[in-house]
């Protein structure tokens, strides 16, 4: 029986996906039984794949045609520091929301650049630090706002804008790198949207970006060429050597996401997933407690605690002999960490679920 990878990231991969992918790494017969690793980015196999990457998140998302799509690199942190770099203008203001370290360190960077400001924050709310998220309505953000960004799901914490918050007519910037393709999204309410891949929508080593047409063209031309956005984009982000594997790795998993029937059917799944192991949690006369204010608990990435750190322990360990894996919170927040990312079946979350109750008989 294969283990069940409840890892936060780079997290669980879809047996489907990884047999392609492997096939792919072994030779591509289009290309002369090449490896996907050792072919040119600039071959018109590759070219295509690219565009039918691009096309396959325009159906999945519905990524309307006001919006380009880019491949970079870099990772999350890497956008940390090029929205800022391209939009931070001086006079202008970055407003931040403030709901767990990735939010925090996002924050942190632009703050190296320009005027940027935590305009509401959950680091002390009454729950604990980031254990719920800030109330948003009626925010007031400053006159020369240039963004506001968020964060749409926090691993450490376990919360989640349950529907993403608008902010009228001033630019939102989110980072949706864990739950990006989990669940629908409206792109156009966005300027921009970047996700790392590593889990939900491929491998580690890509960023994926939905970015407003006109703002990008509205971005500084005064800063480094690798670092603006319409360079990338004029060059159908290969102005450097994209990561050709992990972007043919997403080409991959969107292929899956259609065939389960898209982002709608998966999102569907991932609530039964979250539902069932929550229900777990809540039905465990407190044995097993529920970390994040249940307004605001993640689909993705489920934290609780048990009774002692003692039992923490030996719950992770135990776990893992029994082929459940990855378990262990993050050391920021401590406790128990499940990992429930698109890839994870129903079946690993039952077995979850089972041994959990087998654990608190025992205990």
């Amino acid at each position: 029986m294969r283990p069940v990878n409840f890892s936060p990231g780079p997290s669980i991969v879809a047996p489907e996906v990884l047999e392609q992918a492997a096939q792919a790494l072994r030779g591509v017969p289009e290309v002369q039984g090449l490896s996907i690793v050792e072919i040119s980015h600039r071959l018109p196999w590759f070219e295509k794949v690219v565009q039918d990457t691009e096309d396959a998140l325009r159906r999945l998302l519905g990524v309307p045609d006001t919006h380009t799509i880019l491949f970079l690199q870099g990772g999350a942190r890497g956008q940390f520091a090029q929205v800022p770099l391209n939009w931070l203008l001086p006079g202008t203001v970055a407003a931040y929301i403030d709901t767990g370290v990735w939010a925090r360190g996002a924050y942190d960077d632009a703050k190296t650049l320009g005027d940027a400001r935590i305009v509401a924050s959950s680091a002390n709310a009454a729950r604990g630090a980031y254990l719920e998220l800030p109330d948003v309505s009626g925010l007031e953000l400053p006159a020369n706002t240039a963004y506001v960004h968020t964060t749409s799901n926090n691993t450490i914490y376990g919360t989640q804008w349950p529907t993403m918050p608008t902010f009228g007519a001033v630019p939102h910037v989110s980072d949706m790198s864990s739950d990006i393709l989990s669940r629908p999204i409206d792109v156009s309410q966005f300027k921009l949207v970047y996700a790392g891949a590593q889990k939900n929508a491929g491998i580690s080593g890509l960023t994926l970006l939905f970015l407003d047409k006109a703002w990008m063209a509205a971005a500084r031309n005064d800063i480094p060429s690798i670092w603006q956005y319409r360079v990338q984009d004029a060059n159908d982000s290969m102005y450097n050597t994209p990561p050709t594997f992990a972007i043919y790795t997403t080409l991959l998993v969107c292929r899956w996401l259609e065939e389960l029937g898209g982002v709608p059917a998966i999102a569907a799944r991932n609530e039964a997933k979250a539902s069932a192991l929550y229900a777990a949690i809540d039905g465990a006369d407190g044995f097993y407690r529920g970390c994040v204010d249940p307004r605001h608990r993640s689909r993705m990435n489920v934290t609780y605690r048990l009774p002692s750190e003692a039992l923490e322990k030996r719950f992770v360990a135990e776990c893992e002999a029994a082929g459940l894996h990855h378990l262990k919170g993050h050391r920021k927040a401590g406790g128990i960490r499940a990992s429930i990312y698109n890839a994870l079946p129903l079946e690993g979350v039952e077995r979850l679920i089972a041994f959990m109750q087998a654990f608190r008989q025992r205990h």
